[in-house]
């Protein structure tokens, strides 16, 4: 175990107001920070591939927070293999810095979990720092699953989700960062999700979910340097995201830090954690199912050998991204009865 920087901070330097703005952050070249506090954003994706729509999936984009000018993504089979589908809401990873709904690695595997589960898919957007910094994003999330309420509720609601949706089997997954929002709603909304009726919430599938602490674990310590997430990333990330002046281990970061919930005495729906074996959040990952299960909870892990951060998203069509669509099917078709 070794210690790690504790405190966020924004850089600034008497002479700064002298020196011409140099670049101090860089996210995958789609983010840059500069030391006067300006920051530039690509209006391109970091993962540069083909979006694969062939037109078996129907998707379209709907604004669910005006305020915010953010928009989530709506799919659904063309041809449905029953008249109403579950809705499996899909949260985009990124460190809380980067993506969205509309980057071709999120749209493609959208796609596939759409055909594959035979669900309709809900990918929203939320807010990024350093600009927007936490809580805002996991504001955001519980906000688009409102969205959902709002809909199942509504005179008027939007035909192309309600003909379709399942309002009683909604599952809420996420993607890294996207995960680390689906636990923190998990914990707002409770067993059953009462707040949200009609809305059923049966289950959560937290994807190498992104949590942090100011200590390190062994595999953050002596995880493979040149993995797709490593320690130098995950580092930044954090020091872009949380509160300034706070520590990495806020309870929105570290689900077992020393000022977080104790989450023993609450009850929460079923959750399945996946994470890759050479996955520098592994540890975490596989700490927090182990913790909740001691606790009487409802937790399924599993882990797959040799896999690295996003390795489903970045190879969709390996070997074990297949194994893990399944895995997530079955656990659908398990708990929405």
């Amino acid at each position: 175990m070794g210690g790690r920087w504790a405190q966020s901070h924004h850089i600034s330097s008497p002479n700064m107001a002298q020196m011409a703005p140099y670049e101090v952050d860089d996210c995958r070249g789609v983010l840059k920070v500069y030391s006067d506090g300006s920051i530039w954003r690509s209006t391109e994706p970091s993962f540069r591939v083909p979006v694969l729509d062939d037109g078996s999936v129907l998707w379209k984009d709907v604004m669910f927070d005006q305020p915010n000018n953010l928009h989530l993504r709506l799919y659904k089979p063309a041809l449905a293999s029953a008249k109403k589908l579950p809705v499996f809401y899909y949260i985009h990873g990124g460190g809380f810095c980067i993506g969205s709904r509309t980057w071709p690695n999120c749209q493609n595997y959208c796609f596939k979990l759409a055909l594959a589960l035979q669900a309709v898919v809900v990918a929203p957007d939320y807010r990024l720092a350093p600009e927007d910094r936490l809580p805002l994003a996991v504001e955001d999330g519980l906000a688009s699953v409102k969205w959902l309420q709002g809909q199942a509720v509504a005179l008027q609601p939007d035909p192309w989700l309600v003909d379709t949706a399942d309002f009683s089997r909604v599952f809420l997954s996420g993607d890294s960062a996207g995960g680390n929002i689906a636990h923190n709603v998990a914990v707002r909304l409770r067993v059953g999700a009462k707040s949200l009726q009609p809305v059923r919430v049966r289950g959560y599938v937290l994807l190498a979910p992104f949590f942090g602490g100011t200590q390190l674990t062994e595999s953050e310590a002596h995880g493979p340097k040149d993995a797709f997430l490593n320690s130098e990333l995950i580092d930044r990330f954090w020091r872009l995201s949380i509160p300034d002046g706070d520590t990495m281990d806020h309870p929105l970061v570290n689900p077992f830090g020393p000022v977080s919930l104790d989450l023993e005495p609450v009850e929460l729906d079923p959750i399945l954690v996946v994470c890759g074996g050479s996955d520098l959040l592994k540890d975490r990952a596989k700490e927090y199912a182990e913790r909740l299960k001691n606790w009487g909870k409802d937790v399924k892990y599993v882990e797959f050998e040799g896999q690295q951060h996003g390795f489903f998203t970045i190879n969709p069509n390996s070997e074990p991204s297949i194994q893990l669509m399944q895995i997530i099917k079955d656990f659908i078709t398990m708990y929405s009865t």
